[in-house]
């Protein structure tokens, strides 16, 4: 044989070991997925590798669906891989979903998947369904509080048993806004009530009127049933509310008046600062009397005769003063 003949037959067998090498490593899935019943072609397995897909993730869960009834090609279960969705999960859902009669496609399954929702967990909720603690245990407040008509604070807790809605899933609000409705619907409800003894007497009444009201609309959950699990009664709100309003009236009033004593004093302050002007008003008044008097003797206005008989008079009338008080003192 010539040279390139040898070096031809080389190439040849070097390049059918390598091709044997490589579809080798998917000649297993590759069987048992035709044994399966669930058959995935050899160049397809290959082409997997080359998108970095796991051919076996692929292929187990074909078998699997295949298995369970349902028919699901390569290239959904791939596409799903591709877009960062959850295979196993979603296909156990579809097939849990099947099993119980509800309608779960392919295509809404791996929605709720990328959508971030455990499919898997929903499927198994709308076949048994989950009881909702209201209020919620992680959350700050262990009940939930409302003042009846009387003013009686009620301490209520409540269990809500939902069951997944496949059909909203996608978009529906989560377990917080159920919460977040019922202690709403129940802070309503006790506080419409005339007295918190009619609460007592029919607690169920609560978990009818709350559940009338149809809190399950826009979620991913239909309300099946809320019971009432404790009521408890709490302070008197309306009672401490009246105490503190006649605090608050007592020192208003108070401010009030003590607002108009002070306005009092000030008047009073003006008055007596008034009466000081004008005792010295009539005191500078007076002073100009011995003055006037002065003129008068030097002008011959005025004689001796006539001073001393203005002194008789306002030492007659010093008297009469005197005995008038001196009456008044003994009447008294």
């Amino acid at each position: 044989m010539a040279n390139w003949e040898i070096v031809a037959l080389a190439v040849a067998g070097l390049f059918a070991l390598v091709v044997l090498a490589i579809f080798g490593r998917f000649a297993g899935l590759w069987i048992q997925s035709i044994v399966s019943g669930a058959p995935v072609g050899l160049l397809d397995l290959f082409m997997m590798r080359l998108r970095k897909v796991s051919p076996g993730v692929v292929v187990s869960n074909r078998i699997t669906a295949k298995k369970a009834g349902l028919e699901l090609s390569a290239a959904q279960l791939e596409a799903h891989y591709l877009t960062g969705g959850t295979v196993e999960r979603v296909v156990r859902a579809m097939i849990a979903a099947d099993k119980a009669k509800i309608d779960l496609p392919w295509d809404r399954a791996t929605a709720i998947d990328l959508a971030g929702r455990d499919i898997l967990e929903a499927v198994r909720t709308s076949v048994d369904p989950k009881v909702i603690d209201c209020p919620s245990a992680q959350g700050t407040r262990p009940t939930i509080d409302a003042v009846a008509g009387d003013g009686i604070q009620l301490r209520a807790r409540a269990r809500v048993t939902v069951r997944t809605n496949i059909a909203q899933l996608v978009g529906g609000a989560t377990e917080e806004t159920i919460v977040a409705r019922v202690g709403e619907g129940i802070i309503s409800t006790i506080g419409s009530a005339e007295s918190h003894k009619r609460v007592l007497e029919n607690p169920d009444q609560i978990s009818k009127t709350v559940l009338a009201k149809g809190l399950d609309s826009g979620t991913a959950f239909e309300i099946l049933s809320i019971d009432i699990a404790d009521v408890d009664v709490g302070t008197n709100i309306g009672a401490k509310l009246q105490t503190d309003q006649a605090e608050a009236d007592t020192k208003r009033y108070q401010a009030e008046a003590e607002q108009r004593r002070a306005l009092a004093i000030a008047h009073e302050a003006e008055h007596n600062a008034d009466a000081a002007k004008n005792r010295a008003l009539v005191i500078l008044a007076e002073a100009e009397v011995p003055k006037a008097m002065s003129q008068a003797f030097r002008d011959g206005n005025l004689g001796i005769m006539d001073h001393y008989r203005m002194q008789n008079v306002v030492a007659d009338t010093a008297m009469r003063n005197t005995v008038a008080e001196g009456d008044e003192n003994t009447e008294g």
